[in-house]
């Protein structure tokens, strides 16, 4: 494992998912994880009592562009070993939320002292995941480049309900020249499990976003002359939905702080 030599790094180095997961579970590392690990695959993270699992479930099945499901755990379970045998659920995310009743309580690095034996653990496909291969393509993210995190926005497109689960759509916005956006079409098209293709291009108003300056979650970006947002479907989604629903127990990953897993992304592409 190594880090930048700067006194506050901005990007976990890690070469492996395993590297970045001990990096995080040592409590070395508790920021975002865009740029971390290339190549292997990172999940959002919802987790849930078992009595709204199979809601959840449903959910994430009626809105796969937000929600593709990677893997779910059995109830108390806190390894996913399709995603790594040398994982643990609650030591293993940079940064948690925790939720009750809706609203958020608490963020925390570690979530050993909450854990339950009725709990499931839902990931779920990240962009991050097809962030190195748009890099390999030859096209610039702005938000690595400037050690931010990716810039993420509410919008009016309805998710499909399922139990007491429904509200926005959320987006990540990546800025890019016209043809880089069609090259980034093809080559995130190919990975419908990390989101897949974009759900729109230009103008922010038209998905209810008011100001790009100010997005709900991570950081601005600078978008320069002759370039246009491009907007992923984003597994911060399904925390705008926990708003609506108002579980009364929720853990989720902090917006930009991803389980990284053992997968990589080739594994994912057809």
């Amino acid at each position: 494992m190594t880090t930048e030599t700067s006194a506050a790094p901005t990007q976990l180095i890690a070469k492996t998912g395993l590297e970045a997961r001990l990096a995080i579970r040592s409590g070395r590392w508790s920021g975002h994880t865009s740029g971390a690990a290339p190549h292997f695959v990172q999940g959002n993270v919802v987790i849930l009592p078992a009595a709204l699992a199979n809601d959840f479930l449903r959910f994430c099945q009626r809105n796969p562009k937000p929600c593709p499901l990677l893997a779910v755990s059995e109830p108390g379970a806190p390894g996913l070993p399709r995603l790594g045998a040398d994982l643990d659920i609650r030591t293993d995310v940079p940064r948690y939320r925790v939720w009750r009743q809706g609203e958020l309580v608490d963020e925390v690095t570690d979530i050993g002292a909450l854990w339950r034996d009725d709990l499931v653990t839902f990931v779920i496909g990240c962009s991050f995941s097809f962030e190195q291969p748009l890099i390999d393509a030859g096209i610039p993210l702005r938000h690595i480049e400037q050690g931010r995190n990716v810039a993420m926005y509410r919008t009016n497109i309805q998710t499909v309900p399922a139990g007491p689960f429904r509200g926005p759509m959320v987006v990540s916005m990546r800025p890019m020249t016209p043809a880089n956006a069609i090259r980034a079409v093809q080559v995130t098209a190919r990975v419908p499990a990390v989101h897949g293709a974009p759900v729109h291009l230009g103008d922010p108003a038209l998905i209810g976003i008011a100001d790009l300056a100010k997005p709900d979650f991570g950081d601005a970006v600078d978008i320069l002359p002759g370039e246009m947002p491009v907007y992923w479907a984003c597994g911060v989604t399904p925390q705008a939905v926990v708003m609506e629903a108002k579980p009364d127990f929720c853990i989720t990953h902090a917006p930009g702080a991803m389980l990284v897993t053992d997968l990589l992304d080739s594994e994912l592409a057809f």
